[in-house]
């Protein structure tokens, strides 16, 4: 069976096609700069040369369309015919509370997504255009939506709802939902194989970092709390996301600096973090480079940085009355090893025990970076999240057909 796994934003198109008897990626690539004349396509197929293609592509339905045409190119392609794309599966940030499993596309389940879209305005409407276009330009083709959402409906109370009236949950959902679930899922399922653990045992903090970055608490295979919040804004320090501050930091900056709720959102969401901070960039890898030259700014980002993700490990710690092993996952936890470093390296108190070599060795490859016989165990697991959604997908349409 062959799945098409769609990510779709408001101007872009990430796309990869697995095979899943072989658990083969056949092809992957994106569209950007959709809605624009000058939009970029492009095209990896697996065991072929690179392919870009500059053209007009202006809504989503014209993006699916030349996806489809690059997967059955005569040169270019990796299929004969679309027909043998036997269902199409989707990323869906926000599921609210009405989803905690993946699952097939339909009237209601679209009608839903919908209904959420307050809770995901930046993200959500652009799901559902990425299905609409699936739907025009494969008719009859079954689809599924897999939720960043989904993985985190097992907190408990104590450890969703905030502190304020209840009638703002009742009325209006106001709870922590928590996103990156499909790789926090992932990576502790791998976690667990790899320690050769039974998950149903294990204490993991899972930290997925990247341009934005949470970490969840994960005991027995099950999400107990996430850094995340109600939208994505809360918890660690970002590339361009503030995380945690003081709520009453947002009307006290409206009133001195004349902003709006616009101004303010943007302010937290784009213009905040490692950026911020820094004055250089919102990529960890520049950060780096200027503390490693000398810039004042970019070392006291970094250190803030690594100061909120490490007290966010030592609290879900607590939170569990213990832990087994701590994971390192997404572009920054993959990729730098300094972070990784200064992380473990003030974690000793809960029995972290690095290995400054293991760190350094490894790249794209699940590995443990503390010594033989550490009390916690840290390991650095590569996510993949497509193929969680191709998974899901897969065991959807499967039942379906039995």
């Amino acid at each position: 069976m062959n799945i098409l796994v769609i990510n779709a934003g408001s101007s872009s198109l990430k796309y990869q096609l697995f095979q899943m008897e072989n658990e083969a990626v056949l092809a992957k690539g994106k569209v950007e700069r959709i809605g624009m004349e000058t939009a970029i396509l492009t095209h990896e197929p697996t065991g072929k040369a690179e392919v870009h293609e500059v053209r007009e592509i202006l809504e989503h339905t014209t993006a699916i369309r030349k996806v489809l045409e690059f997967l059955v190119h005569p040169e270019h392609g990796v299929l004969a015919s679309t027909s043998e794309i036997d269902a199409v599966g989707h990323r869906v940030v926000h599921g609210g509370e009405s989803f905690k499993n993946s699952v097939l596309v339909n009237d209601e389940v679209k009608k839903e997504i919908k209904r959420l879209f307050d809770l995901a305005p930046l993200h959500n409407p652009a799901h559902m255009l990425g299905i609409s276009a699936v739907e025009a330009n494969m008719p009859g083709v079954p689809q599924a939506v897999v939720f960043d959402t989904a993985f985190h409906q097992s907190m408990p109370a104590h450890a969703y709802l905030y502190p304020v009236p209840m009638a703002l949950y009742r009325k209006h959902k106001v709870r922590r939902y928590g996103f990156h679930g499909t790789s926090h899922n992932y990576v502790s399922e791998r976690a667990a194989a790899f320690l050769g653990r039974p998950l149903e045992q294990l204490k993991l903090v899972t930290c997925h970092i990247g341009n934005g970055a949470s970490c969840a608490a994960v005991m027995g295979g099950k999400s107990v709390d996430t850094s995340m919040g109600m939208t994505p804004l809360e918890g660690l320090m970002m590339g361009t996301r503030s995380g945690d501050l003081d709520p009453a930091i947002v009307p006290y900056a409206m009133g001195k600096e004349d902003l709006t709720l616009g101004e303010i959102s943007s302010m937290l969401n784009k213009h905040s973090g490692l950026q911020a901070i820094s004055g250089i960039s919102s990529d960890m890898r520049e950060i780096v480079e200027a503390l490693e030259a000398g810039d004042k700014n970019a070392a006291l980002a970094f250190e803030m940085y690594e100061y909120r993700l490490r007290k966010y490990i030592g609290a879900y710690a607590a939170a569990m009355n213990g832990i087994d092993a701590i994971v390192f996952t997404a572009g920054v936890g993959e990729n730098s090893e300094l972070l990784r470093k200064k992380v473990c390296e003030h974690l000793t108190f809960l029995g972290v025990e690095f290995d400054e070599e293991a760190n350094r060795k490894g790249r794209g490859l699940e590995r443990r970076i503390t010594k033989q016989g550490s009390k916690v165990e840290v390991l650095v697991i590569p996510t993949n999240e497509e193929w969680v959604i191709a998974r899901d997908t897969f065991g959807l349409v499967q039942s379906q057909t039995i």
